[in-house]
């Protein structure tokens, strides 16, 4: 089970390093690290569990949060239809994105960085991606809203990327033309 401990903080250099693909079939090593990162999700939203162990809530976390430099990422996040999105994504990537951008307008928040960080991310507002599944399966999902903000960001996560990088340092709260600030319907 991971524990807050065990998620690598800012500054450690696993975060910076960019990742290598996954080859299948999965090694025992890689199938227990794609569920202890999707566990990791569902216990820190259980109320119960997330106080049990001072778990950070979190949507997404990925495989070099705790220090394992492979391209894999699980999300885990109740949709705005009231379904639970909820995967492994293994060498995942974006094969195609909106034009259009979106924000959240309250921040990005990272379970690898502890402070509070203000400003506008910039991301594709719907994207089309491929991953494979713990089986080797690829597939293939169009995602929009918050999945689409978290996807890209533990894809960043992946290629050594923090999601601070996006924001303009001298204007955090600078207008990304174009733009419409992410709101939950």
């Amino acid at each position: 089970m991971i524990l807050m401990e065990d998620i690598v903080r800012e500054g450690h250099p696993a975060l910076r390093k960019k990742s290598v693909e996954v080859t299948f079939p999965l090694s025992t090593e890689d199938r227990t690290l794609c569920d202890d990162l999707l566990n990791y999700l569902k216990n820190s939203a259980d109320p119960e569990i997330s106080e049990k162990y001072s778990l950070r809530a979190g949507v997404g976390i990925a495989a070099p949060q705790i220090n394992v430099t492979k391209r894999v990422f699980a999300l885990h996040l109740p949709e705005l239809k009231g379904e639970t999105l909820s995967f492994i994504a293994i060498n995942p990537k974006i094969v195609s994105h909106s034009v259009e951008k979106t924000y959240l307008e309250s921040g990005e928040g990272c379970l690898s960085v502890d402070r509070n960080i203000e400003g506008y991310v910039p991301r594709y507002k719907r994207i089309t991606i491929t991953a494979f599944d713990v089986e080797g399966n690829e597939f293939k999902l169009r995602l929009k809203g918050l999945a689409a903000i978290a996807f890209q960001h533990e894809l960043d996560h992946l290629n050594g990327i923090m999601f601070y990088d996006h924001i303009d340092k001298a204007d955090p709260y600078k207008e990304i033309p174009g733009a419409v600030p992410f709101m939950r319907d």
